[in-house]
């Protein structure tokens, strides 16, 4: 099974302790909430503990691989692009997933995109509530 395959079902079945298996230490996910990464494995897991509870009915509905130049290094690694289907507070969510691969297959860089602009603001909103109910960021001051 390949690492694409392993990460869907994992997401399917909402293990985070699969996606730990996948991920280097050094991963880096970048947000369409938040112009700079979330880096390293525990904040990439603590996200998708958080994005795993969020998403109502989520589900990947396709997908392409290849090759891209990562943002990490600027070297190209093989890759791939899953597009996915899903709910937030109501809120249809149309996305995809660009996962980058290094040497022995594990996700070094992922990157997520999701239209409509209104779904990506309530997106970042419970997103950002999950982080700080979870205490991975602190709430915003005066807030």
């Amino acid at each position: 099974m390949t690492t694409t395959e392993r990460f869907r079902a994992a997401v399917h079945s909402r293990d985070l302790a699969a996606l730990d298996d996948l991920f280097t230490e050094d991963i880096r996910l970048y947000s369409p909430v938040k112009f700079t990464p979330f880096e390293g494995k525990p904040m990439v897991l603590g996200l998708f503990g958080v994005l795993l509870r969020t998403f109502e009915d989520f589900r990947y509905v396709g997908h392409y691989t290849g090759a891209a130049e990562t943002s990490t290094d600027g070297t190209e690694s093989p890759s791939a692009v899953l597009l996915f289907r899903t709910t937030v507070n109501g809120r249809q969510i149309h996305g995809i997933d660009l996962l980058h691969f290094d040497d022995d297959g594990r996700i070094k860089e992922f990157t997520v995109m999701v239209r409509p602009q209104s779904a990506v603001h309530t997106l970042g909103e419970a997103v950002l509530a999950g982080l700080i109910a979870d205490g991975l960021v602190p709430a915003p001051a005066g807030g």
